[in-house]
């Protein structure tokens, strides 16, 4: 797996099926596909909302406004098709110890079980660790069978840490030291 990864500069990743990129702005329909896939027991600041926010072109605009930047959500692209199926990157969510960023992916249910999510993850695994992390964090719902199993694929541990959500479920904390 080759990556750059250059202070000020975009991250580019790449894998054997996949490329991980910068997303590009007439790719906006693909982040709005991911919003509209969501489970609805994911809480109502993630999906879509009565007015049809996001809309394509509030994504359109998100993406124009992000700046190249060492932390973020890559475009996931399948090099044979040349289409992009989600996104997978580090976020600085703020709920982990400073300086330990979250891994957090989520690709189109069309692509599910392919073993792309276990791939995208590895690259930026190893990105981060070339990168000079040392442990990295992910939070999924208790509910999301199928994101734990990646995330224990890769190397994830769920810790005694939850945040418990009376309608939504309990969200699990897991870690990974690289």
């Amino acid at each position: 797996m080759a990556g750059e990864a250059i202070p000020g500069r975009e991250v580019v990743l790449e894998t054997g099926r996949l490329l991980l990129r910068p997303w590009r702005v007439d790719e906006a329909i693909v982040l709005r596909e991911l919003w509209t896939e969501r489970d609805p027991r994911v809480p109502p600041h993630r999906r879509i909302d009565a007015d049809g926010h996001p809309t394509v072109a509030d994504l359109e605009d998100s993406i124009r406004a992000s700046q190249p930047s060492s932390v973020g959500l890559l475009a996931v692209e399948r090099k044979a098709a040349r289409d992009v199926i989600g996104y997978c990157g580090l976020v600085d969510s703020g709920r982990g110890s400073q300086g330990e960023p979250e891994l957090a992916f989520e690709l189109l249910r069309r692509v599910w079980r392919q073993g792309y999510a276990t791939e995208a993850s590895l690259a930026v695994l190893d990105w981060a660790r070339s990168s000079g992390y040392e442990r990295l964090w992910a939070t999924v719902w208790d509910w999301n069978i199928a994101s734990r199993r990646v995330l224990a694929k890769v190397g994830f541990i769920e810790t005694d840490r939850t945040e418990v959500d009376a309608v939504y479920g309990t969200t699990l904390f897991t870690t990974r030291r690289l």
